[in-house]
């Protein structure tokens, strides 16, 4: 495989591409594609499948995870909804790409078998979307685990894949599981830690790793509470979890724990502001992209969004597990503790604060975004078109320039 030879424009060209990836820049013609923005009850199959087209046409989350060609034919041969019927569909196809990766890897063609591992992995990720509550799509997570590792140890900056011990409770895990990336030739890199939200893992990450990796900015992608491999539900301090990972980068001599960062994705936004709210020194910079903070954890909104346009299926069902809520009761009182104002830490000063979001968002309110500015010291914001997360070309490129800037990376190796 070559070397790539990453310059400050080499830089910048990996962050549209990410972003292209990402948000949508490479379209499949979608004249044809039915619309399905259906609000406040589930999809039906055929209304899904609409659903799915139109996201696959943007190359928008979850859709982006497969090939925008064979993508439609995929979603037209889907035969249900169900757990069994999803899981088992798309895990057939990615079993098939597998067996195409190995094939290429045994016979020397390790970038084609990179770029089937992860194709294999994405259509995996879509066989346990959005959660795996079915033991066919628990498979499919862990099937989607090793594809993606059989092709980020390929990549010209593979992934590295580390145990950190964890002081869990004792219905807790005791690890956590981080993929670890480094620029080429930067002794020792600022850092920017990671997570998705409740559907997305560390393994969605990748696109903003590589932009970050182009500007010589290392990379440590982990799972959101509750979600993937971590070891904790989304309980009230489950920052401790991310803490964990900030003092296990402050122990490596091969990383710049003085100039950290963090970037939460959706959900996963709403730990990046209580982290900026508890280490107001120890933080850079953080990113809130697309999560709550108060707002979304009351009742009326917990019913207004429970059925958004802007969701597949099962988000309920997908917060519940992540909460580990079993019951309509639970899933109330958990989300409530969950307040930030609640726990009176908006008034406290926080690290750089970035808040990012869509103007139009049903999944997490746009209230939440003004509450957060509105205390405290200042926070820097910024809004774009359309809906959850605001996803269009410019949102990765503007948060990971963004967050290169506060930990005061020097555009990329030379």
């Amino acid at each position: 495989m070559n070397r790539l030879s990453i310059t400050k424009t080499a830089g910048r060209q990996q962050i549209a591409r990410a972003a292209n990836h990402f948000n949508g820049d490479m379209m499949v013609d979608s004249k044809d594609v039915p619309q399905a923005e259906v609000q406040g009850r589930p999809k039906t199959l055929e209304e899904a499948r609409a659903w799915m087209k139109t996201r696959l046409a943007s190359r928008t989350h979850p859709m982006n995870a497969l090939d925008p060609h064979e993508g439609a034919a995929l979603i037209d041969a889907l035969p249900g909804l169900d757990g069994q019927s999803w899981s088992d569909h798309w895990r057939r196809h990615g079993d098939h790409v597998y067996l195409e990766a190995e094939k290429a890897l045994n016979n020397g063609r390790t970038a084609d078998a990179s770029s089937l591992f992860m194709k294999a992995s994405g259509l995996y990720f879509m066989g346990r979307f959005p959660c795996p509550d079915h033991p066919g799509k628990l498979q499919s997570a862990e099937l989607e685990r090793a594809a993606y590792m059989k092709a980020a140890q390929l990549w010209v900056l593979p992934a590295e894949r580390v145990s950190i011990p964890f002081a869990g409770r004792a219905d807790e895990g005791k690890e956590v599981i981080v993929l670890l990336r480094k620029p080429v030739n930067v002794a020792c890199p600022p850092v920017v830690v990671m997570w998705g939200g409740v559907d997305a893992w560390k393994e969605q990450m990748t696109q903003a790793c590589d932009a970050l990796l182009a500007l010589g900015v290392a990379t440590v992608a982990m799972d959101n509470a509750g979600t993937g491999e971590s070891p904790v539900r989304g309980v009230q301090d489950a920052e401790r979890q991310f803490v964990t990972v900030f003092d296990w980068v402050d122990s490596r001599r091969d990383l710049d724990g003085n100039r950290l960062a963090c970037l939460g994705r959706s959900f996963g936004g709403y730990w990046a502001t209580k982290l900026a709210l508890l280490y107001p020194d120890r933080l850079r910079g953080a990113v809130n992209w697309g999560g709550g903070a108060h707002h979304m954890f009351q009742p009326e909104w917990i019913g207004a969004s429970r059925y958004p346009d802007s969701y597949l299926m099962n988000l309920v069902e997908t917060r519940c597990r992540m909460l580990g809520a079993t019951n309509d009761q639970e899933y109330l009182a958990f989300f409530k503790r969950l307040s930030l104002l609640d726990q009176g830490l908006l008034d406290r000063r926080s690290a750089p604060l970035l808040l990012v979001n869509g103007r139009e968002d049903k999944q997490c309110p746009i209230e939440d975004l003004h509450l957060v500015s509105s205390y405290g010291n200042p926070k820097h914001v910024r809004l774009f078109p359309g809906g959850h997360m605001g996803l269009t070309p410019e949102t990765l490129p503007t948060i990971v320039r963004w967050l290169a800037d506060q930990v005061e990376a020097d555009g990329g190796p030379k």
